[in-house]
């Protein structure tokens, strides 16, 4: 089943991205990366890497990012990791990340939890 990553500037973001996405597919394997170590706004590296690990297998990584500083610190995290399989995708990082916790829990590939995750970038709401 392919992991889920959540890599926020708040620890409280990456955290209830997670929960919401959780309560929609409780099998996927989800991690956050929020804040900085001592629960300051910023984005660490040492979280991002961490949480990878935690959630990697064959099937890869999704990792969706809010904005800014955690797309940097995202890119070098995985060139320190140097794993295969793993995707940063840009999508509305709520959205974004409830359907591609659900899609992983179908059983979907990497590549087309990808395709279908990016259908959200024009997804509207009302």
């Amino acid at each position: 089943m392919v992991g889920i990553v959540i890599v926020s500037h708040s620890q409280k973001l990456a955290e209830g991205v997670v929960e919401i996405s959780r309560m929609m597919s409780e099998k996927t394997p989800l991690a956050a990366a929020g804040g900085l170590e001592d629960g300051s706004l910023g984005t660490s590296y040492e979280k991002i890497c961490a949480a990878i690990e935690k959630v990697y297998s064959a099937d890869g990584v999704l990792i969706l990012m809010d904005m800014g500083s955690a797309v940097m610190t995202t890119e070098m995290a995985l060139e320190y990791l140097n794993k295969e399989n793993i995707k940063m995708i840009d999508c509305p990082l709520v959205e974004g990340a409830v359907l591609a916790a659900v899609e992983s829990a179908g059983g979907r590939t990497l590549e087309e939890i990808v395709e279908r995750v990016e259908e959200t970038r024009t997804a509207k709401k009302f």
